[in-house]
Parts: C-alpha cells; structure tokens; sequence
C-alpha cells in the first residue's frame, strides 16, 4: 500500500478516499432507502391490522343484531307457547269437568232407564224422590260428583 514514490501515494490517497466518499454515499443511499421501504412496509402493516380490525367490529355489530333478533324471536315464541299451554290447560280442565257431567247424566238415565217402576208414579217413596230430586237438585242421591268451577268463568 505503501508506494515508493511520495506524490504517487498522495493522488492515490485522494482515489482512495474519493472511491470511500463514493462507497459511503452508496451505502448511506442504500440505507435510506431500506429505512423508507420499512417504513412503509409498516405503514401498510398497520393499515392491514386497522382494516382487519374495522371488518372484525363490523362483524361483531352483525353478530349482536343477529343475536338480538334470534332472542327477540326466541321470546315471541317462548310466549306463544306458555299461551297455548295455559289455553291447553283450560281446555283440558273443561273437558275433565264436561266428561263428569256426561257420566253423572248417563248414571241418571240409566237409573231411569233400568228403574222397574216408573220414577212418576205416585208410589209414595218413589214421589218422595222425584220431588226431592227435581225440586231440590242439590239434595239428590244421584249428584255424586262435585261441581267444578271452569277457567273460562274467571276470564271476565
């Protein structure tokens, strides 16, 4: 490196340091411009993460009304049902209460029916029951079965 004649070795210290400047720009010019492509690299990274991140709150806000629509729905049908289940149960109890009566009107007519003397002849025990029994119904021997007050009779 070292050259035997001075003036020789002096322009090529100026070569060598003109080419270093030159290298370095180079290098500082490289850099700055790996410095700029990261930069932006991570200003379209963070621009992807705040997109995902507005799709992910749009998507949320869609699945709550969602969510609230199938609730809504869910009470609307939940009360239809309790509706017809209490409806059902009224139906239920009146038809118990008309089958009883049913049974306690077929018991009569049969008791009439089968009865070997006519319940209006004049037979003095036989009067005593048809005026005990069609004048005072609630004293009849044939009023087995308890009256049963129907849901539709509180409904007003």
């Amino acid at each position: 490196m070292a050259s035997p004649s001075g003036t020789s070795s002096g322009s090529s210290m100026l070569q060598n340091s003109g080419s270093e400047e030159v290298l370095q720009q180079i290098m500082d010019q490289r850099k700055r411009k790996r410095m700029l492509s990261n930069r932006e690299s991570a200003r379209r990274s963070r621009m992807r993460k705040q997109k995902h991140l507005d799709d992910l709150m749009a998507q949320l806000g869609q699945l709550k009304k969602e969510n609230n629509e199938i609730l809504s729905s869910m009470n609307v049908s939940t009360q239809l049902y309790l509706n017809f289940e209490a409806e059902n149960t009224i139906l239920r109890t009146q038809m118990a209460e008309l089958s009883q009566r049913l049974q306690s009107l077929n018991e009569i007519i049969d008791f009439v029916n089968s009865s070997s003397t006519g319940v209006f002849e004049t037979d003095d025990s036989t009067q005593n029951i048809c005026d005990d029994s069609f004048m005072n119904p609630w004293n009849s021997p044939y009023m087995t079965q308890p009256i049963m007050a129907s849901a539709d009779m509180f409904m007003y």
